[in-house]
């Protein structure tokens, strides 16, 4: 087994998986920790100490990681975002670079690289941006027409809510994220009472369906991008065939290597 072989094998291993998480939740903590005059006062050398420690191990895992995948190490994107990571974490905090010091927190994105069911969330996510792109285009056309609509209704009665199209684009966004629309709907009524019909048709329209189409898309992609029950009893099976016949090609290296030579059966 070559040397690049062997260090794969090393990172893959679930004990240095599991190292790795907790030095990223670890760190994560000590800079949170760091935002407390108290504790820095305290113990502030150890939080130092600790995330000098953490950025050398995440630095020598991001080389080995190197040096045993080489060129594949650049065919998976969670690799260029490690490493991303971690170069923004080695830029000298000082001088016209101080305000990245305060990014160092964004080690703890490693989580999401090192957790695999983490990995599955962001990968649906992304799998479901054209379906939610969709969606939000969607959701800014209902808000931009009922925009319209306040406005012309309502701008004269509650100009503080809806005198103009950029303070009622605003207003429906509160509305629509569940903050104080009560009392905007009040405001309203107090002139207008039929109003509470606008506010309630907006409110099912942009929240809860745009909302639960958010949610079913998200799911479906979750369903589309996790392996079925078949294809991970497949692929196990495969990885047992693998097994088996490197433990087969073992043993017919070890019987060609015992087998003598022609000369040797001959004899003197």
């Amino acid at each position: 087994m070559s040397g690049p072989e062997r260090v794969r094998v090393v990172l893959e291993s679930k004990l240095v998986q599991r190292a790795v998480i907790a030095v990223i939740v670890i760190n994560a903590i000590t800079i949170g920790c760091e935002t407390s005059a108290y504790l820095m006062a305290q113990v502030g050398g150890l939080l130092h100490a600790v995330d000098r420690i953490a950025l050398a191990i995440f630095t020598v895992e991001i080389a080995a990681r190197l040096y045993a995948y080489r060129k594949s190490f650049f065919a998976d994107p969670w690799n260029w975002f490690d490493a991303a990571i971690v170069a923004i974490a080695l830029v000298p905090a000082s001088g016209p670079t101080s305000v990245l010091r305060s990014l160092r927190i964004l080690r703890a994105l490693r989580l999401v690289s090192a957790v695999p069911s983490m990995r599955r969330v962001v990968g649906a996510l992304l799998t479901a941006l054209p379906g939610m792109a969709s969606i939000i285009g969607l959701l800014v056309l209902m808000i931009y027409i009922a925009a319209v609509i306040s406005t012309k209704l309502f701008g004269e009665l509650v100009p503080d809510r809806f005198a103009d199209l950029p303070r009622s684009l605003f207003t429906l966004f509160q509305i629509m994220t569940g903050d104080d629309w009560g009392n905007v709907a009040q405001e309203v009524m107090e002139h207008k009472p039929w109003a509470w019909v606008f506010f309630i048709v907006y409110i099912l329209m942009s929240t809860f369906v745009a909302l639960n189409l958010f949610i079913a898309v998200v799911v479906n992609a979750m369903h589309e991008t996790e392996p079925s029950p078949a294809e991970t009893r497949a692929q196990s099976e495969l990885e047992e065939v693998k097994q088996e016949l490197a433990a087969v090609n073992a043993k017919l290296d070890q019987l060609l290597t015992r087998e003598p030579t022609p000369a040797a059966r001959k004899g003197p």
